[in-house]
């Protein structure tokens, strides 16, 4: 296998321009498990782990950019992530095993467009957006618009993840919530995961409502159907139990060997009940 190791951004976009094929990675926990089953069909791979602008947390302005390479651990134990961005944190921690919260980085996973991943549902709720750059220059794509499908993303062929921009929330919510549903606490890909934030008026109505699910859908999904139709009403036993019947508007689960569609979406609005009910 022909492995490209870039010391700096500039020489990784020219190899990846001279090698379009070159499969980018850092962490390597998705890389390393299709490489033992044989799957990478000798690919060149380009490393980009040594790319130290793409590592770490700055502020910007308006909110955080997290460097494409971060680590889920340095997400997870960051202080303004977790003061700001709790729901990211807290995904972090469910992502894996230590050892791959320790390896896998925030640009692999959502490069990686798993409809599973642990990180998205909280990603979508903070309406975070991905940077990327080429040598043609760079784009700031929102995070729902990043994926294309089951494995597929909106990146261009010489295109890569430089950072995840956060932009702060505009209040605190009044509730919010993170929830992942495996068949084991650790090391279990989700049943189903989800992301909410609430805002509500002093009477009690809901001003603002987010929530996102992932496992559910081809890529992960905000219940715009849902989110409509709560804004301004009081989450009421009736409004909340309407409000979960209209998942099916935007996600639609399989059957499959971790789980049965008809589970994932029971669960997936007792949560939605469990959060608003509060």
């Amino acid at each position: 296998m022909k492995v490209l190791r870039p010391r700096s951004a500039d020489e990784a976009l020219r190899l990846f321009s001279e090698n379009p094929l070159a499969l980018p990675f850092s962490g390597g926990t998705d890389l390393m498990v299709a490489w033992n089953m044989g799957s990478l069909n000798g690919k060149p791979v380009l490393d980009l782990s040594a790319i130290r602008e793409w590592i770490g947390i700055r502020k910007m302005p308006g909110g955080l950019a997290v460097g494409a390479l971060t680590t889920h651990a340095e997400l997870r134990d960051h202080p303004e992530i977790r003061r700001n961005f709790p729901l990211l944190a807290a995904a972090c921690a469910a992502v894996g095993s230590v050892q791959i919260q320790n390896r896998g980085t925030l640009g692999g996973n959502i490069a990686n467009a798993s409809p599973a991943g642990d990180t998205f549902p909280a990603l979508a709720v903070y309406e975070a957006r991905v940077r990327t750059i080429s040598r043609h220059g760079r784009r700031n794509i929102p995070f729902l618009h990043m994926f294309a499908g089951v494995k597929k993303t909106a990146l261009n062929q010489t295109e890569l993840i430089e950072a995840v921009e956060l932009p702060f929330l505009h209040a605190k919510p009044a509730r919010q919530v993170f929830r992942k549903v495996g068949t084991r606490a650790a090391q279990a890909i989700s049943k189903t995961v989800a992301a909410g934030l609430v805002w509500l008026e002093k009477g009690g109505a809901i001003k603002e409502f987010r929530f996102a699910l992932g496992s559910m859908a081809p890529t992960v999904r905000r219940l715009a159907a849902a989110e409509a139709f709560l804004k301004g009403r009081t989450p009421s036993s009736s409004a909340i139990e309407t409000a979960a019947g209209l998942l099916t508007k935007d996600v639609h689960p399989i059957d499959d060997f971790r789980s049965t569609a008809e589970y994932r979406l029971e669960v997936s609005r007792n949560i939605l009940r469990s959060f608003l009910g509060t």
